[in-house]
């Protein structure tokens, strides 16, 4: 059954963040346990860089505790400064030629059945780093044969021959995050494209690859633009859809616009998912990889 949004925009008044503490259902546990420890001691021992850390993610005490994480390829400096990412911008210092073995033997270690990569962006690379991408996808598939693969890629700067270097590796999944309606690039992705973003896609999807892409809420976006970007997504046959609430990780990022209620995540699922998206995980605290494993199977009908 539909649901009217109307009710649901929680906007601030114009110009103003939202004042006072995150609603409720942005509370979160902190990170502990013993298979958290076990984990961080093997990203520390192996000299790995998560995105679970480096950008801040409000699951890491949950999946690490589940004995997941999201591996991030390519050093921990990006050559980008978005508005909304914690990561440190500015010159990467070197190129970690080693770096893919160190993950395939982490992967292997871990007894993963599906293991997410993702990366910074190199763009003073000629190739944006994808020849790292794709030995890394070698030396898991050497090393650990039976885990799934979902990469999350940057752009490569639009070249895609660089791209395809990392679709010739064939991972199960390939995602690639839009972040954003196409009117806020400019704050909040000011050196990517939206269209180059979907072109990205669509060159994957038209080569047989299961897509996935995914989109913060929580800025002064429309109805009407969260729904013209579903249906992109819609027409170049984008498989799964990541919703989460944008979290402003420091004073120096783009504030908070609005919190998003739990209701309208919901709503978004049932209205992206009727439009032809196959799987949509919506809610305020999904991130890029969560749940997955899950949602590897999500494209063969299978339950998640």
């Amino acid at each position: 059954m539909s649901i009217s949004l109307n009710h649901l925009l929680l906007t601030e008044p114009t110009g103003g963040v939202p004042t006072g503490r995150k609603p409720s259902w942005l509370k979160m546990k902190m990170p502990g346990g013993d298979e958290y420890a076990k984990l961080l001691n093997l990203v520390n021992d192996q000299k790995l860089h998560t995105v679970c850390q480096s950008a801040k993610c409000p699951n890491m005490g949950e999946c690490w505790n589940a004995g997941t994480a999201t591996l991030m390829i390519l050093g921990d400096v990006c050559t980008r400064s978005c508005g909304f990412c914690h990561i440190a911008t500015g010159k990467p210092p070197t190129l970690d030629l080693d770096e893919p073995r160190r993950v395939g033997d982490a992967v292997a270690t871990m007894k993963l059945k599906h293991v997410v990569i993702t990366s910074v962006n190199r763009d003073e690379l000629p190739d944006g780093g994808a020849s790292i991408w794709a030995d890394t996808i070698r030396q898991i598939r050497a090393k650990s044969p039976g885990t799934n693969v979902e990469v999350l890629i940057p752009d490569f700067c639009g070249d895609w021959g660089a791209l395809q270097r990392v679709l010739d590796q064939k991972p199960e999944i390939l995602n690639h995050n839009i972040e954003t309606i196409p009117r806020l690039y400019p704050k909040v992705r000011p050196q990517a494209k939206y269209l180059r973003s979907l072109k990205l896609l669509q060159i994957a999807r038209d080569q047989g690859f299961t897509t996935k892409t995914g989109m913060m809420l929580g800025w002064d976006e429309t109805e009407a633009e969260i729904d013209s970007v579903l249906d992109d997504l819609v027409s170049i046959g984008c498989e799964i859809l990541t919703l989460g609430q944008y979290l402003q990780p420091t004073q120096q990022h783009l504030p908070v616009q609005r919190w998003v209620h739990p209701d309208e995540f919901v709503e978004w699922k049932r209205r992206g998912e009727a439009k032809g998206i196959r799987h949509i995980e919506s809610g305020p605290l999904v991130r890029s990889s969560y749940h997955a494993e899950k949602q590897v199977h999500a494209h063969a009908g299978t339950p998640v």
